[in-house]
């Protein structure tokens, strides 16, 4: 029996319990969209393709499962692309389907094709960032491709993948038996894990090892393996630092846990692991602000340190230090492992002797440091003191909660200063760091979790970015609150600026010299949503907890003083701005 590809690939994303697909129309798509009316599947509609891709991610990220973009060609495929990149380089598996010319006008430069240099060559576009790009070429490849796309983007490292279909293949009749064929073959790949004479060198080594450290990365936290780290952390008493994609992957809350490295990291937590005889690195790449610019009087310094490392992506083993254990695991298999050998060597635990004092240490630093930040969470000025509304943020929102950040104050200050107590509770753009991320990734995160509380903390520069955000928030109903903290300007690249040129022309917000804004709140009620701008700081908690209560998509619309975050880490590009002087030059303004 034969059937409408188009209706056929639909049934298929059924069948793989795909809940949600996000996306913008387009003639090329248009046939997927029409067989989507009866389905089980919700289609979430979006002003641009980027609000999609970011919703997209923001939903793969709380769900743990691949999404599913649907997109035009042309501009809708690039409109998508950033936030396709930012999924690629933070490891979220994403299926992005997209519409292309149809396989009769190859060569004819029809409407929309990209085709400078070569014809039918559009998918191309996403080839440096994507697993894998797909051009399907006749109708009847379309299962197996699928399968394959779904497969790959879930498993080793995940990512997303690009299913490029001509629009006249999705209008193909084939035998449904083709899809039947691939429903046959496995959905989960067993993932894997690491031998047990391995993972005895390894407890052996740390447990030998005078001041051991566990440095986790994002990778444990994708993997579903927070649970597994806990138990190591606390069966071994090893202190944990951690990468910004790591936060929250043990509990701020926990005596063991030190907190982010890097640029933005404290002196206290980049000393930890300067001064660390062995590190054991989990699910991390040694990101370039994570790591101080790979300067050994900064942060990490191997050797003399030695570091023993896991990654499920081999690439990342020695990638930027030389590693003296190296294995090749899924972090949830590995620590699987790892706990259950030491539980064996060791079934009471390892005692070690400077344990209450490491654990009294790291107690009179988040005591200082907090003493040290309390004039700012205190300081009653209007515009608001940065510290101050993350404090009131964090008293209000339950502990569960889902947040968002975007990049600037409301990312590096959230790493650095706001307390996470549940592993994937914060969801932040990494290593491609985009601008424009934390507004529509909460909208997906909401929809994976409709019954968590979910705030976005974003800056105007990024709110700005897309504020269409708010017409599918109030089309679909999906009650996200969005916390604008609204310097007026880009504020980070603002104080960078400052610091080494002794201007902020083209990062301030200004007309006729003056300091500008639009007014978000107004914006949102245009839309449909409701908005607050706060015109003092007693109003902002209340304003917050209303919001909270009233479960609507809600704008508030802060005024932020333009302060920095701390930075006793390091950044090279310090060095690059201000030759010779750059490594003095730490304390400048990132907000």
């Amino acid at each position: 029996m034969k059937k409408l590809v188009s209706h056929q690939l639909v049934k298929y994303l059924e069948d793989r319990d795909v809940k949600h697909i996000f996306g913008l129309c387009g003639h090329t798509n248009i046939a997927v969209l029409t067989a989507l009316e009866e389905s089980t599947i919700k289609y979430v509609s979006v002003k641009h393709e980027q609000i999609a891709s970011h919703m997209a991610d923001g939903y793969a990220r709380v769900n743990k499962k691949a999404s599913v973009v649907l997109s035009h060609l042309g501009p809708g495929l690039t409109n998508a692309a950033t936030g396709v990149a930012n999924a690629a380089l933070d490891s979220i598996p994403m299926v992005i389907i997209a519409g292309d010319v149809p396989t009769h006008y190859y060569g004819k430069h029809p409407h929309q094709e990209v085709n400078l240099h070569a014809d039918a060559s559009q998918y191309e576009i996403y080839r440096p960032f994507v697993k894998r790009a797909w051009r399907v070429d006749s109708p009847h490849l379309l299962p197996e491709i699928m399968e394959k796309a779904f497969q790959l983007a879930e498993s080793g490292r995940p990512g997303p993948v690009l299913v490029d279909v001509p629009m006249d293949i999705f209008s193909k009749e084939i035998d449904t038996s083709l899809f039947e064929k691939v429903k046959k073959h496995t959905k989960i790949l067993h993932k894997p894990s690491i031998d047990d004479e391995t993972a005895k060198e390894i407890v052996l080594t740390l447990a030998d090892a005078k001041k051991p450290l566990i440095y986790a990365g994002g990778g444990v936290i994708s993997s579903g393996a927070a649970d597994e780290l806990r138990k190591l952390v606390d069966h071994l008493n090893i202190p944990v630092a951690h990468t910004l994609m790591g936060k929250g992957v043990v509990s701020d809350e926990h005596p063991l846990t030190l907190g982010m490295t890097g640029y933005w990291g404290t002196q206290f937590i980049n000393d930890k692991c300067k001064n660390a005889d062995y590190i054991f690195a989990l699910g991390t790449s040694f990101k370039e602000a994570d790591s101080s610019s790979w300067n050994d009087k900064f942060t990490f310094n191997f050797p003399p340190t030695k570091l023993i490392q896991i990654d499920i992506d081999p690439d990342e083993i020695g990638r930027n230090y030389p590693v003296e254990i190296g294995a090749v695991a899924d972090m949830k298999q590995a620590l699987t492992v790892i706990n259950r050998v030491a539980k064996e060597l060791y079934p009471e635990g390892l005692q070690r002797d400077d344990l209450e004092t490491l654990k009294a240490e790291i107690a009179a630093y988040r005591k200082e440091f907090s003493a040290s930040n309390q004039e700012n969470i205190e300081d009653d000025s209007f515009p608001m003191i940065p510290q101050r509304i993350l404090k009131e943020v964090r008293e209000v929102l339950p502990k569960d909660a889902i947040i968002t950040t975007d990049v600037g104050w409301n990312k590096n200050g959230v790493g650095q200063q706001f307390p996470v107590y549940e592993a994937g509770s914060i969801l932040t753009p990494g290593g491609y760091a985009t601008m424009g991320f934390g507004a529509p990734a909460a909208l997906g995160a909401k929809v994976a979790a409709p019954n968590k509380t979910v705030v976005s903390l974003v800056g105007d520069g990024g709110f700005g970015q897309n504020p269409a955000v708010l017409a599918t928030a109030f089309e679909e109903d999906i009650p996200v609150i969005w916390i604008v903290m609204n310097n007026r300007a880009f504020g980070t690249i603002a104080g960078l600026q400052a610091a080494h040129y002794g201007t902020t022309i083209g990062t301030v917000f200004k007309k006729d010299g003056k300091e500008i804004s639009p007014d978000f709140a107004a914006i949102a009620r245009a839309y449909g949503i409701e908005g607050i701008k706060i015109q003092s700081t007693e109003e902002f908690k209340p304003a917050l907890e209303k919001a909270v209560k009233s479960n609507k998509p809600t704008v508030i619309d802060v005024a932020m003083i333009n302060n920095p975050v701390p930075t006793d880490g390091y950044w090279n590009i310090n060095d690059i701005y201000s030759p010779g002087k750059g490594e003095s030059i730490l304390h400048v303004a990132t907000n």
